[in-house]
């Protein structure tokens, strides 16, 4: 069984690759994040315990190829954000490239986590766990009642076991 799928891999590879990296680049604008994107596509595949049946495998490759371009400029986007806050904060220690990495990826994450909620939810969430701001304190730089808080976070704690269990 693995062989088959193997072998069909192959086959998809040698048939769209060429395809699926021009697709990429003409959505990133940049031939190395099309080409390390395709072959995150085809190792996704290679991930898999078994290929699904598809008629049109290119809309199929072309589906995972979008979310990975998703992830990889929200990436970027939490990457700039996150230079910019050690450019403006003149005392804070440029970390090493290893625990760069790992503080990015750690944002990404958590980024992703909070990705589907509402604004003022997210913002609550994030002055509770990253500000530690108090509930009350919350509410009132935000304008709101803390009964609104006390909702807003545990829509926010909801949504991130959704979205870990899922």
């Amino acid at each position: 069984m693995l062989a088959a799928a193997d072998s069909s891999i192959s086959a998809l590879y040698v048939d769209h690759n060429r395809w699926l990296r021009d697709l990429l680049y003409r959505r990133s604008g940049c031939s190395e994040t099309a080409a390390d994107l395709t072959q995150d596509v085809f190792l996704r595949l290679l991930g898999k315990p078994a290929l699904p049946a598809f008629n049109e495998p290119r809309a199929y490759l072309a589906r995972i190829a979008h979310g990975l371009l998703v992830d990889h400029r929200r990436r970027q986007s939490v990457e700039r954000a996150w230079r910019e806050s050690l450019a403006a904060d003149a005392e804070m220690v440029a970390p090493s490239a290893e625990e760069h990495t790992a503080i990015v990826d750690a944002l990404a994450r958590i980024d992703a986590l909070l990705d589907g909620l509402k604004p003022r939810i997210r913002k609550v969430f994030l002055m509770s766990r990253l500000e530690a701001c108090s509930y009350p304190a919350i509410a009132e730089q935000l304008g709101v009642s803390l009964s609104t808080v006390e909702k807003d976070m545990a829509a926010a704690l909801r949504h991130c076991y959704q979205v870990l269990l899922a």
